[in-house]
């Protein structure tokens, strides 16, 4: 039993051994679009827009991509319009 319920994987487990933090967060994402102050997100740069959808066609989240709320809802729309002629795939092949 001496290997049973061990996390441990080498180390003295003395008092200075560290624990994980299971409610450690990761660090905060910048929103890009923020630090390089864009006014305007242009629905005619496909691959600038193609960042920020999945594989498989989808707009990805902010909580992924670290978009603010107000870019988040430009690129949407940009997304959508570049979609509409055909600069975007609606779903991946």
């Amino acid at each position: 039993m001496a290997g049973y319920g061990n996390r441990d994987s080498g180390g003295s487990g003395g008092p200075g051994a560290r624990k994980p933090n299971k409610f450690r967060r990761p660090r905060r994402k910048v929103c890009g679009f923020c630090v390089e102050k864009t006014t305007y997100i242009d629905f005619k740069n496909a691959m600038k827009l193609k960042r920020y959808t999945s594989e498989r066609g989808k707009i990805e989240p902010r909580r992924k991509t670290g978009t603010c709320a107000k870019h988040q809802r430009a690129l949407a729309t940009a997304i959508k319009r570049a979609r509409e002629i055909a600069l975007l795939p609606f779903v991946a092949d």
